[in-house]
């Protein structure tokens, strides 16, 4: 038996989230049947690194399954990828120790929140950033952004479906960046509780219209009440980029 660790890229639009669900397409369940009908094996097991919402993308999604195939594993993602629909890819697949999981050996992982911050949005792009057409505080949010860097209670920050009792996370590095219209927010942690990437940039997106201070950011952390924070931005304009282990 081989366990085989997985990157993917996947485009959420069309998909509700990741996790496997009886009548509704996700993409776990895409890849295990893309996977099953190219080895024969009757039950494989997608185990990822974590669930993304549905709308939600990714760059580096890792996940990893055990399998007795004899193809090559160079051969796999480019097999694989023949089975599935355009909006997913497996970009690499490589042999890891059997003891390797996805979810429970992750260091860190990095997602990126895009704001297209023009006053008429993109067609192209529509599906794939979020449209917010008054002009923000881009050196407000930069100041607000450190803030979150480092270990905190982040009750505050996450929807009432987040499965954790335990909200103590720690964010390793918080950055905005601005190409042309667009406004990158980019957090780097040990963990993200649920929505808490999407609740931080509408946060931010209230400190560049001026309704928070940036200093005022510890304070909305300090105090654990989710009404003092943003309110929680579209899932399609958020990624998740890398992940690390």
């Amino acid at each position: 038996m081989k366990n085989i660790k997985l990157v993917i890229e996947y485009d959420g639009k069309d998909f509700n989230g990741w996790q496997k669900q009886p009548n509704k397409l996700n993409i776990q369940g895409e890849i295990e049947r893309a996977i099953q009908e190219i080895t024969g094996e009757e039950k494989i097991e997608l185990i990822a690194s974590g669930r993304t919402d549905a709308g939600v993308h990714a760059l580096g999604q890792v996940a990893n399954f055990k399998t007795k195939t004899k193809i090559p594993v160079e051969k796999l993602a480019i097999a694989i990828n023949s089975k599935l629909k355009k909006s997913v890819i497996i970009k690499s697949a490589q042999k890891v120790e059997e003891r390797f999981h996805s979810r429970y050996n992750c260091k860190e992982k990095t997602y990126r929140y895009v704001i297209n911050n023009s006053s008429q949005g993109s067609a192209i792009f529509r599906n794939l950033e979020y449209h917010f057409p008054v002009k923000l505080n881009i050196e407000a949010m930069k100041s607000a952004i450190k803030f979150f860097e480092g270990e905190h209670d982040f009750k505050g920050f996450k929807s009432s479906g987040t499965s954790s009792n335990n909200s103590i996370r720690t964010i390793y590095k918080a950055e905005i960046k601005q190409e042309n219209d667009q406004i990158l927010i980019e957090l780097t942690g040990n963990g993200f509780l649920y929505n808490m990437v999407r609740i931080i940039s509408g946060t931010l997106v209230e400190v560049g219209l001026g309704k928070i201070k940036p200093d005022e950011i510890i304070n909305i952390i300090n105090s654990g009440d989710r009404t003092k924070a943003g309110k929680t931005l579209p899932s399609h304009g958020l990624f998740l980029v890398e992940v690390k282990y």
